[in-house]
């Protein structure tokens, strides 16, 4: 089988380097893809949101499966274009899509529903919603409405924070993404993520996981696209993941089909969980970065298959083979992300680190130039490990990451430190 990855991130090393496990797999391209991946697959040049580029570059590379990795493609219409060219796909349509491309639109969907979510209201005017965190205070959430690379949230423990969030978004920080703002009530809890395939139909769990997006130890600074994660999440007990599914996800799917737009791919739930009982918060139509690489690596070859039986609408005979292991994944990132971070310094030592089943250092924004392989984005590189427990993980992905020589990168030493203190 030929199979076709579109992304160049830590995710789609994960998903190429699990692909690449399972012999089904004859050839394996990835567009754009980055240094790490180039190890292992073949890298093209490609815009991967110009639908009728993606489409020809599969047809004539005789691509049978194309898997989506980023959520701009989703948005674009990839998938849609993709279909009509009779190619199977891993990834929903530009309809179906809205679920992350307008928190607006899943908060209708999840009260059509009755899914629990926060309580909310939705802005297109500075004015309006600062008058709206006037009255009714803070703490509060606020999202920019469309697509804002996993920075378009902020938590506002405070009316003034509240009041900048509100401004910074009206004034253009989050571009089009927050020409639209939505204002939720603050959930207390704590969050997880629950990934489940989808085939229009049938839903398959495929794991959960728990994410860390604040810089720096302690979940302090600035939030981020993920700084590490770690699978299984605890908190999503099997009787929180029925919950979730039952009162979530199942009806927010039905909700969709309902309306015409039935979901197909990869559905990401992330959940607040408070005294066992599960809340939305959001929901992607992709699978997480980071915690794609967590899941990945527990998986393995079996990955493939899923996701191939999710594009051919065969989930309903699918069955998940889970190992009794955990794994986590420490995110390297250049020093000043989330903010202005320089690109091009060289990474040393990554000859050094174990490659197998048990340790993978996952490549998100690398490139090579002259031979050397450097840092060409903010999320660099994913130092991830399994184990039998978890402190075994943090043990193994821990000392990956110190094998780097790499000081223009930082990275935080507390991945996994809620399971690993109540463990």
């Amino acid at each position: 089988m030929n199979i076709l990855i579109l992304g160049g991130g830590g995710r789609e090393h994960s998903l190429a380097w699990a692909v690449m496990q399972n012999p089904r797999c004859d050839r394996l391209i990835v567009a754009p893809g980055n240094a790490g991946i180039a190890a292992i697959a073949e890298c093209a040049s490609l815009d991967i949101r110009d639908a009728a580029a993606v489409a020809e570059f599969a047809a004539s590379n005789n691509v049978d499966f194309v898997i989506v990795g980023p959520e701009a493609p989703l948005a674009a219409g990839v998938a849609d274009r993709l279909r009509e060219a009779g190619l199977l796909c891993l990834g929903p349509s530009q309809g179906a899509a809205r679920l992350e491309t307008s928190k607006r639109f899943t908060k209708e969907i999840c009260d059509a529903c009755g899914a629990p979510t926060a309580a909310w209201a939705r802005f297109t005017d500075r004015d309006s919603a600062r008058n709206h965190v006037a009255t009714n205070g803070a703490p509060v959430v606020i999202k920019a409405d469309g697509l804002a690379g996993g920075k378009g949230v902020i938590v506002a423990e405070d009316d003034a924070t509240a009041f900048a969030a509100v401004d910074s978004m009206f004034g253009g920080t989050f571009g089009a993404a927050g020409a639209e703002v939505v204002i939720e009530e603050f959930m207390a809890g704590e969050e997880a993520s629950l990934f489940v395939l989808c085939d229009g139909t049938t839903a398959l769990p495929i794991g959960t996981a728990q994410d860390h997006k604040r810089a720096y130890e302690g979940d302090s600074g600035p939030n981020t696209g993920g700084m590490g994660a770690y699978s299984p999440a605890p908190v999503l007990s099997p009787e929180v993941e029925k919950r979730a599914l039952e009162e979530i996800v199942k009806p927010c799917l039905t909700e969709m089909a309902r309306r015409g737009t039935p979901y197909h791919g990869v559905l990401y739930a992330g959940l607040m969980i408070a005294d066992g009982a599960p809340r939305l918060v959001e929901f992607n139509v992709r699978f997480g970065d980071p915690e794609c690489q967590v899941l990945m690596a527990r998986l393995g070859a079996q990955a493939l298959d899923l996701m191939y039986a999710c594009a051919e609408g065969r989930l309903d005979s699918a069955r998940v083979n889970w190992a009794e292991d955990h794994a986590l994944t420490v995110v390297m990132a250049a020093k000043g992300y989330p903010g202005d971070y320089r690109k091009g310094s060289q990474i040393r030592g990554l000859g050094d680190c174990p490659e197998d089943s048990r340790n993978i250092m996952f490549h998100a924004g690398t490139a090579l130039r002259n031979g050397r392989t450097v840092a060409s984005g903010g999320r660099v590189l994913n130092a991830t490990a399994r184990g039998d427990s978890l402190a075994e993980a943090a043990k193994r992905a821990y000392a990956l990451a110190d094998r780097i020589d790499w000081p223009a990168g930082f990275f935080r030493r507390d991945i996994g430190w809620r399971a690993l203190r109540s463990g």
